[in-house]
């Protein structure tokens, strides 16, 4: 193999996914209780490359403190700085000085698996030293570039078309030779539609493989439900008398599942969480470590990330809930179709409650569908919740 070497670019905010963002990057978004990242850098690891550059930026110190210098995860991590957020393609001439002649491109915000690259020509064409752009067919087009292609290679990239002139969208993989960074723009895409037009071949290659992206709070369910549906079941945590638990489900070290309570998979629950007696823990759920789950509590198709706490007898539904987060008893988060909006964009979505890190939530509270509550903000018993709640707010 000619390559070795993966730049992942992992730079950005994710400001559409705020509140969760509001401290980290989108990258270390929790999916299936693992940062969204690292399955970009386990699937480079399974195809045999093992030199990592990231390009790192925003909130960079959660990222370098949870990847180090990859020694845990079985690959060698290197990083540079992107002080100014100005684009793909200048997050990657950052990454100049510090490439081989050839090397992969990947953006760490997707979740990827490891056929995703061999299920492809992609690796091949990197062996061949040639320029390559990994292509996927997806549903929705209009928030990605749409790849036009003729005869095997790249036509042209439209950035968010208005009317559906394909089906295949640029995953941000790609394989490239130094030769990338002539002329290169603030935008990737801008640099290789003017190289197409200059009559330089970039080859398509079509991936089968899993290629899942997060723009918005609510995709982070579709993404937690997919992912945890192929993760085969584990348990290494106790399991108290009483407990039935169905299908895949995954328990972490040093947690207790307390009598009479029902799991129900695709589960994940991670270290040292404390669930029940009498919880119900339904499918598509991801619980992070250090979190508790009060008696009688129901959670369904939710994703509670680590040191959450959930009071007795309460029910949540189709929502996410940040870090650190307290929630006292009797709290119901209702789902159902409703219209949010985020960035200007209207959207309607089958949501619960999107609740940001380290609040404080009394007893007995309702949250309304679709409602965001801010970073660290305080909530009294008794309250009805709906909208969007500022970072830091009090509600007495």
């Amino acid at each position: 193999m000619v390559f070795k070497q993966a730049v992942v670019l992992a730079a950005g905010e994710g400001e559409r996914l705020r509140p969760f963002t509001a401290s980290k990057p989108k990258v270390m978004i929790p999916v299936a209780n693992k940062p969204i990242l690292q399955y970009v850098v386990e699937a480079l690891e399974r195809n045999g490359i093992r030199r990592i550059l990231f390009v790192v930026g925003y909130k960079k110190e959660k990222i370098m403190d949870y990847f180090g210098d990859g020694t845990d995860f079985g690959v060698e991590i290197d990083y540079v700085f992107q002080e100014h957020l100005l684009g793909t393609g200048d997050a990657l001439k950052h990454a100049m000085a510090k490439t081989d002649e050839h090397f992969l491109v990947l953006s760490g915000d997707n979740v990827i698996r490891p056929d995703t690259l061999s299920d492809s020509d992609l690796l091949e064409m990197a062996e061949r030293n040639e320029n390559a752009i990994l292509i996927k067919a997806h549903k929705d087009v209009s928030k990605y570039g749409v790849v036009i292609v003729k005869n095997g290679l790249v036509a042209d990239i439209i950035e968010n078309p208005i009317e559906e002139i394909s089906n295949l969208v640029n995953t941000g993989i790609y394989a490239f030779s130094t030769d990338i960074f002539v002329d290169m723009e603030a935008e990737l895409t801008s640099t290789l539609k003017n190289r197409i037009l200059s009559g330089s071949r970039i080859n398509a290659c079509e991936t089968h493989g899993d290629w899942l992206d997060s723009i918005y709070p609510w995709n982070i369910l579709s993404l937690n439900e997919i992912v945890l549906m192929q993760n085969p079941a584990k348990v290494e945590g106790k399991i108290e008398r009483g407990v039935t638990m169905d299908a895949q489900v995954t328990i972490g070290k040093n947690s207790v599942i307390r009598a009479n309570s029902y799991v129900k998979g695709p589960v994940s629950i991670g270290e040292n969480c404390d669930i029940g007696p009498n919880a119900c823990i339904f499918p598509s759920t991801s619980i992070g470590n250090d979190t508790s789950i009060g008696a009688f509590t129901e959670i369904k198709n939710s994703v509670l990330m680590d040191g959450v706490k959930i009071g007795s007898f309460s029910a949540i539904h189709d929502s996410i809930f940040d870090t650190g987060t307290y929630v006292e008893g009797g709290f119901i988060a209702r789902s159902e179709e409703v219209n949010i909006e985020i960035g200007g964009e209207y959207h309607v979505v089958k949501i619960g409650a999107m609740v940001g890190e380290y609040c404080d939530i009394g007893s007995n509270v309702i949250a309304h569908a679709g409602a965001i509550i801010g970073n660290r903000t305080k909530i009294k018993s008794m309250k009805e919740l709906s909208g969007n709640i500022p970072d830091g707010s009090w509600v007495v």
